[in-house]
């Protein structure tokens, strides 16, 4: 797996992620649109018609992001709006490509921990890649992202941490924050409370769920293209968030797309209960063991793909944001594939 170097300007910032990942940008764009073509019936000329507005918007209120987007899609040699159609897919077709996972933060005295399975399909998986960013007057960024794309799962400088789950609520408002600007804009804050100020300010385009935490704190962020909701940490310092939303959002009416999400959010749970305790705090090991549980396969926690489950789990990472440090194995947890990759800040 790539792990890329960034560092200047958010356009040199770009440039050199398109560049080094100029391969798996071109994957990524051809993976995409053989999807939006399977499954939409719409052609990649189509679909960055509907990329448009968001690049116009994106060019106006967050200008450095745009300027970021341009870069890589001159590093990668590809046309503007390829890359913005990447970092909007979520909201081209009302979150129709989406990221499955079942997702955790846990507080302990010793530890912040912050973890998840990625479920996505198989295909997927070449196109993934790390990135270092460093910016000036920012926090120093680390994160997997699939390749173009600016903002995904990871953790800063200053103890940020992001996890990302798909919920599926229909509706868009192209004027506000795209999901993946989202996701790197909390990446740039320096704690979990502004991270959820800064979004909750621009609103958020389409439905998904962001878990932020710091070293002292989280928050499970759920919203939709109208709503906020706030899912806090238990007596024991814990969220656990799957696909689908646990909190009432007036006006907005969840698919649950995922029949499997109610599931997994009660078996994350069970175990989680079975290790941690008020006489117990779980360590690292512990924690990473969470996501091998196969009840109720293949549409499990550590998923794999059929034509029932649609996704398989394609990485697990597993961060402590109190070390700066987190470990990600590619592949399912249960059939890691090479070397575990650590990252530390």
């Amino acid at each position: 797996m790539q792990i890329i170097e960034c560092k200047g300007t958010p356009y040199e910032i770009g440039f050199q992620h398109g560049s080094v990942a100029k391969v798996e940008v071109s994957r990524c764009i051809d993976f995409y649109a053989g999807l939006f073509l399977q499954n939409c019936k719409q052609t990649w000329p189509q679909v960055l018609e509907h990329g448009k507005e968001f690049e116009e918007y994106a060019k106006e209120i967050w200008p450095a992001y745009h300027e970021e987007i341009r870069g890589i899609a001159d590093g990668a040699g590809r046309e503007l709006l390829d890359i913005v159609a990447l970092n909007v897919r979520t909201e081209i077709n009302f979150g129709l490509f989406s990221d499955g996972c079942t997702a955790l933060a846990w507080h302990t005295d010793e530890h912040a921990f912050l973890a998840q399975n990625w479920d996505w399909m198989t295909d997927q998986k070449p196109n993934l890649i790390v990135t270092k960013i460093i910016q000036a007057d920012k926090p120093t960024i680390v994160q997997i992202t699939e390749a173009g794309i600016i903002g995904k799962i990871g953790f800063n400088s200053s103890g940020v941490g992001t996890l990302l789950n798909a919920i599926k609520v229909y509706g868009v408002d192209p004027k506000r924050m795209p999901v993946h600007f989202g996701l790197r804009m909390a990446l740039e804050s320096d704690s979990a409370s502004e991270a959820v100020q800064k979004l909750e300010k621009y609103g958020m385009a389409s439905s998904a769920h962001i878990l932020i935490a710091d070293q002292e704190s989280s928050v499970g962020l759920e919203f939709t293209k109208s709503t906020f909701a706030h899912c806090l940490p238990d007596p024991l310092g814990r969220v656990v968030h799957t696909n689908h939303l646990l909190l009432e959002h007036p006006g907005e009416f969840d698919t649950v797309w995922l029949k499997d999400s109610p599931v997994r959010i009660k078996t994350m749970t069970g175990n989680a209960d079975e290790i941690g305790g008020i006489k117990h705090q779980p360590s690292w090991e512990e924690v990473t063991m969470l996501f091998k549980d196969e009840q109720n396969s293949p549409s499990a926690i550590c998923r794999y793909e059929t034509n029932e489950s649609g996704s398989e789990t394609l990485f697990n990472i597993v961060m402590d944001l109190k070390a700066k440090r987190a470990v990600i194995q590619m592949g399912r947890p249960t059939e890691v594939e090479g070397d575990p990759v650590e990252l530390v800040l």
